[in-house]
């Protein structure tokens, strides 16, 4: 079993890394939860961008 797992954007499912192209899948990610959760965590961070989160401009 694969120790990393991807989030395939072609197929909307996780893979291990024996898969589609890297250039069609979000990752790698250390489980396969948060591979599953690749949406909402890049949605998430969006989020926290557009509304200048200062932890992304590294003033903690």
């Amino acid at each position: 079993m694969s120790d990393r797992w991807w989030f395939c954007l072609t197929h909307m499912a996780v893979e291990p890394d024996e898969g589609c192209p890297n250039k069609d899948r979000m990752g790698p990610y250390e489980s396969r939860e948060a591979a599953a959760n690749a949406l909402k965590t890049a949605a998430d961070r969006n989020k926290q961008w557009k509304e200048g989160d200062k932890a992304w401009d590294g003033d903690d």
